[in-house]
């Protein structure tokens, strides 16, 4: 199993702050699955899994309450069967 190419992007989720404050954590989830297929140019076929740990990070301070920006480290595989990886930068 080769491991494909690796990034490093950082997530602006600004737009997130712009929902309803009942709304804000699930649009920055969206907002983390519609940049990272912007930056990678995600095709129909191919999927993008993002990981638990993104969610939480996110969560963590309610749903009110997302941070501002997210650092996220991508990693795009180069079979077909598995899909596009979306991790939390460690500090």
């Amino acid at each position: 199993m080769a491991r494909g190419a690796i990034s490093e992007l950082t997530v602006p989720l600004r737009a997130a702050w712009n929902v309803p404050r009942n709304k804000r954590a699930s649009r920055a989830i969206s907002e983390i699955r519609n940049q990272v297929q912007r930056h990678l140019k995600v095709g129909i076929d191919e999927s993008v899994w993002i990981d638990p740990r993104v969610n939480e990070h996110i969560w963590k301070n309610g749903i009110e309450n997302p941070p501002r920006r997210v650092r996220l480290q991508i990693t795009r595989h180069d079979e077909e069967d598995i899909p596009i990886e979306v991790k939390l930068m460690e500090d």
